[in-house]
């Protein structure tokens, strides 16, 4: 039987408050509608993204194999230590970050592309686990 190993490494970054204006209306991603009014209101992205300051981190994404699970190369993800992981919660652990597969004993971190492999730990291997990816950001121009 495999297990999980949730470590205290890699150390949180300081708590930064990242501040904007968010319009009160959602901005179509399909056919426009110009008919809504515009409204504003003051937004911490920080607030929104981070639940538990003191154990959350940030991570770069290197790679193609969370793809279909929108992580893309050079995204920025953001991992919380104090989220419990989970069967399908996306996680950071063993030097990747992978979707988290238990069941009926069985653990293994599972790429979100199918030309990777699974990785699947021999028995009385653990799965370490540092953190549950909570947030992506992305950036379309430097």
């Amino acid at each position: 039987m495999n297990s999980i190993n949730c470590s205290d490494s890699p150390a949180p970054v300081s708590t930064v408050s990242l501040q904007g204006l968010l319009l009160k209306n959602r901005v179509c991603a399909g056919f426009p509608s110009p008919t809504e009014d515009l409204g504003a209101q003051r937004i911490d992205l920080a607030a929104l993204l981070i639940k538990h300051s003191e154990a959350t981190y940030f991570l770069r994404a290197n790679g193609h194999s969370m793809v279909e699970a929108g992580i893309f190369d050079n995204d920025i993800l953001i991992a919380d230590k104090a989220v419990k992981p989970r069967q399908g919660y996306i996680v950071d652990g063993d030097f990747t970050v992978k979707q988290l597969y238990q069941r009926a004993g069985r653990v293994k971190l599972k790429a979100a592309n199918l030309t990777f492999p699974e990785i699947v730990p021999k028995d009385g291997q653990t799965v370490e686990v540092w953190g549950a990816v909570t947030a992506t950001l992305k950036q379309f121009q430097d």
